[in-house]
């Protein structure tokens, strides 16, 4: 019988990322490997975190062992482990698929040193709710299920996101006036230049689908605007009802608990959806267009703001985040955008990508986060807090590298007859930007 000689932890790491490795590793049976002088230190604690790392390379692997205290990553702030990502774009690039007998072998070493388990799942996926509806058959981006997934990203409690979103609750990019701007000056901002691509005026009536916290919704209202909201989040309605009584808005602002595919009323003046897009489903974009130009009166206009890829061919957005982040939620490029809604009732009139908008965004939401981060864990626990440190962290990073972008499309709805007369020449509105 063969002789077999196990692996150590060190060996394993070499022989998955067998070149280009940027990290130092440091693991609970004694090994190390990669350079001494790494920028960052791995240290693997348990057996358990190793198997996560092994038995699923990449994000949620990763992710599953970080959160779980499995993999600790020493010089980075959890709140705003953004120097990480260099590293590990390196790491996932170095990674090499081990041949069958190397296979065997891990496998046989994991074992050995108590890393072999049935399915491990850390605490936070066995509560997943996607998990549970998935198994009760509920269909992706049905009414109730839709419901739960916001409800399961934004219902985390608000004043958490308080802690990270600044004054504004706008959990969206904001538009930049300055380059040395406060996340609030370049919130409101964002809220005027969708507020003037809109072009509504005093007296008029809009609707922003998807509102949050109803920031869109007081801004226009602030300006004599009759301003309705719908959001699926029950703690989001609640909080900006209050707000708007609080700032005596209440005959001209209102936000509801609602579907945006339960909105009764009709001839609005205008329609803003600020990173709604990102929930609805790819294959639901014509009915979503569809149903949301037949809400406005003929001339009235839309802008549409949302995460988009540099092309159009993904829609996937990776396992990690759909596995913790945003279940069901997919993304697709700015053509695919345009083309649904020039074939459901708008004429297109402008669009443009302000990613590194977004970039500057999340930024200061991470140092907002890391400012306040006990307060933080004591609101929603470490591994939630860890969570969103990654993944804002995560995302600054994909914005600034163009692997994701933020797209506004400005589209007008058509006459009865498809006519575009009437569609002003020029645009109407100031960028007010460096």
């Amino acid at each position: 019988m063969l002789s077999f000689e196990p692996m150590t932890v060190a060996d394993i790491v070499d022989t998955l990322f067998p070149s280009n490795n940027p990290f130092r590793w440091v693991a609970f049976d004694g090994t190390a490997t990669g350079p001494e002088d790494a920028e960052h230190t791995v240290r693997v604690t348990s057996p358990e975190g190793l198997s996560y790392i092994v038995t699923a390379p990449g994000d949620v692997g990763l992710a599953r062992a970080w959160v779980t205290g499995g993999l600790v990553v020493e010089g980075e702030h959890l709140a705003y482990p953004y120097g990480v990502f260099d590293n590990l774009r390196t790491l996932y690039d170095s990674f090499q698929k081990p041949d069958a007998g190397a296979l065997v072998r891990i496998m046989r070493s994991l074992r050995s040193m108590g890393a072999i388990q049935i399915q491990p799942i850390p605490e936070a996926e066995q509560a997943s709710w996607l998990e549970r509806r998935v198994r009760q058959g509920l269909a992706v981006h049905s009414k109730q299920r839709d419901a739960e997934v916001i409800s399961s990203h934004y219902d985390v409690g608000n004043d958490f996101y308080e802690l990270f979103l600044g004054d504004s609750m706008a959990y969206t990019c904001a538009y930049y006036p300055t380059p040395d701007a406060s996340l609030d000056e370049a919130q409101e901002n964002k809220f005027r230049l969708v507020f003037e691509k809109l072009r509504l005026k005093p007296g008029d009536r809009h609707l922003d689908v998807g509102c949050g916290w109803g920031s869109m919704v007081r801004y226009a209202a602030r300006q004599g605007v009759h301003s309705l909201g719908v959001t699926l989040s029950k703690e989001q309605a609640e909080w900006a009802q209050s707000k708007i009584k609080e700032e005596g808005l209440e005959d001209l602002a209102e936000v509801r608990f609602l579907d945006y595919r339960d909105v009764s009323e009709t001839d609005f003046d205008a329609i803003s959806s600020i990173g709604l897009l990102e929930h609805i489903g790819v294959g639901n974009y014509a009915s979503y267009f569809q149903f949301l130009s037949d809400k406005l009166r003929p001339g009235g206009v839309m802008v549409n703001h949302c995460i988009t890829y540099p092309d159009n061919h993904k829609t996937d957005k990776g396992a990690f985040m759909n596995r913790y982040i945003f279940p069901d939620g997919e993304l697709t490029g700015s053509g695919t955008i345009i083309k649904m809604m020039q074939d459901n009732g708008f004429e297109v009139f402008h669009e443009e990508n302000i990613r590194l908008d977004y970039a500057r965004t999340l930024r200061d939401w991470c140092l907002n986060l890391k400012d306040n981060w006990d307060e933080a864990v004591a609101l929603a626990g470490e591994n939630t807090a860890k969570l969103w440190g990654m993944y804002m962290a995560g995302s600054q990073w994909g914005f600034e590298h163009d692997v994701v972008e933020l797209h506004q499309v400005l589209g007008i709805k058509l006459d009865s007859n498809g006519s575009r007369a009437g569609t002003p020449e020029r645009r109407w509105w100031n960028d007010s930007v460096f």
